[in-house]
């Protein structure tokens, strides 16, 4: 199996955890609050990736890269959790879905390069299959809580964007990278924690080191090692499933019920996907032949720098599930 398919796949699982942890983070939120959970959730983060620091010599770079994407990092779960909170998960799903549109766009205002119209297409039908699958009965009028999320979807496209012009083609350990981004979020809101939640009792504590350990530790391991692999936009078209997956978790978990909105929808979001997917695979083989590379200075239609080689450096310490 090809490193980019590895890399799909990864950032799928990443996208599926995340589509399970809406409903958990909203009720934690609302038990212990905002600022409460995500002290918890850094601070357990952190603790499972402190042996990676003990054994791995840090570089400047590195240090100063993982504190810069850790603030970029936190800043968009507090804007996240904040939003989710207060507004509603239809007006929450479509508004942080814009993060596929503005990575490419931000992605090509820094590289100067731009992919194919038609992967913007792509992700124009993604998104609007995100708008029907959570239309529900109708979106309300805009509240505190939309601006939030339009906030964080905005955040989430810088952040993935830096992840992948600071890391790619650099020899920097995903596992440390992780680490430090982990450690910077528990010195950001461990101050919130003078207000610790005695009241949780094991379900919260178990959905607290469940949100820690899957959609923190693994998702964030992941998703910097597979964004180093491809492309900020490829891997936001990929993330971009999650509400689909929400979806689904609230039919199996929670008893909720799908319309044919909601089903054509889900098929939107799959099918844009797919296809920006093959959009993206060919602006690679593209520009990786010498005509290829003809095409890029007379139409600048191109996609940003090729993936680099994996070396043992790249992955973090005795880490299988991100290999």
């Amino acid at each position: 199996m090809s490193t980019t398919r590895i890399g799909d796949l990864l950032l799928l699982a990443v996208a599926v955890v995340w589509g399970s942890s809406y409903l958990t983070a909203k009720t934690l939120a609302v038990a212990g609050g905002v600022l409460v959970l995500l002290a918890m959730r850094f601070l357990i983060s952190a603790a499972a990736m402190l042996p990676i620091l003990a054994v791995r010599r840090i570089t400047r770079p590195e240090l100063g890269t993982g504190i810069l994407l850790g603030v970029t990092q936190a800043s968009v779960l507090l804007i996240e959790t904040y939003g989710v909170s207060r507004t509603s998960a239809t007006n929450a799903g479509v508004l942080i879905s814009l993060t596929i549109l503005m990575t490419p766009i931000l992605e090509g205002l820094v590289s100067r390069r731009w992919l194919p119209r038609s992967f913007f297409l792509a992700a124009a039908t993604a998104t609007l299959g995100v708008v029907l699958l959570v239309a529900g009965p109708g979106l309300r009028p805009p509240t505190v809580g939309d601006a939030l999320m339009l906030g964080a979807a905005v955040i989430r496209a810088v952040h993935v964007t830096l992840s992948a012009h600071l890391t790619r083609d650099r020899p920097y350990n995903s596992g440390v990278l992780t680490s430090l981004q982990t450690l910077t979020g528990a010195v950001l809101f461990a101050p919130a924690l003078v207000a610790v939640p005695w009241s949780y009792g094991p379900p919260q504590w178990l959905a607290v080191v469940y949100l820690a350990l899957g959609c923190s530790v693994f998702a964030f391991v992941v998703q910097l090692w597979a964004i180093r692999r491809t492309s900020a936009s490829r891997a936001s078209l990929l993330l971009g499933t999650e509400p689909v997956w929400a979806v689904l978790f609230g039919l199996l978990l929670g008893g909720e019920h799908l319309t044919v909105v909601a089903v054509a929808g889900i098929g939107l979001v799959l099918a844009g996907t797919y296809y920006g997917q093959r959009v993206e695979n060919r602006a690679r083989a593209l520009v990786a032949t010498p005509e290829g590379r003809g095409h890029e200075r007379l139409d600048r239609v191109a996609e940003p720098d090729q993936p680099t080689a994996i070396t043992s450096n790249s992955l973090p310490s005795g880490s299988a599930r991100v290999t």
